[in-house]
């Protein structure tokens, strides 16, 4: 088992530390002051980046913000004109239709006024 005298500092030595002590905490005070400086030029320089990107980071958000507006834009102005495209076809086949209709009546008119008896006789029974 280990001594009490070798486990516990003497006196003397404590107290020539205690000499040497005080001039390390000086010293350490004066680096502290010199560290605290630096630490808050960092943090200075750190914000300043964070605040650089920050704005970086907007200005690409409105970019992509922007090219999206301008692509959807794009995208309904074509699909409009598909609509439109599409309208004027259906329109153009119901005339087609209708001429065909017209030509058909005057050529056979009994047999239209019969087709139109008909089908109101299987409209009312359908109703019923």
């Amino acid at each position: 088992m280990a001594e009490t005298s070798d486990m516990a500092p003497t006196r003397t030595h404590k107290a020539s530390r205690s000499g040497s002590g005080a001039r390390a905490a000086a010293a350490r005070s004066n680096r502290s002051g010199t560290d605290d400086e630096k630490l808050e030029e960092q943090i200075a320089r750190l914000q300043n980046d964070l605040k650089a990107i920050a704005a970086s980071i907007a200005g690409l958000a409105e970019e992509k913000v922007s090219d999206a507006r301008g692509l959807a834009k794009r995208e309904a102005r074509q699909f409009v004109r598909a609509g439109q495209h599409a309208v004027e076809e259906v329109t153009d086949e119901f005339g087609h239709m209708e001429k065909q209709i017209k030509d058909t009546i005057r050529e056979k008119p009994l047999t239209a006024v019969a087709g139109a008896i008909a089908l109101g006789f299987l409209l009312a029974v359908i109703s019923r």
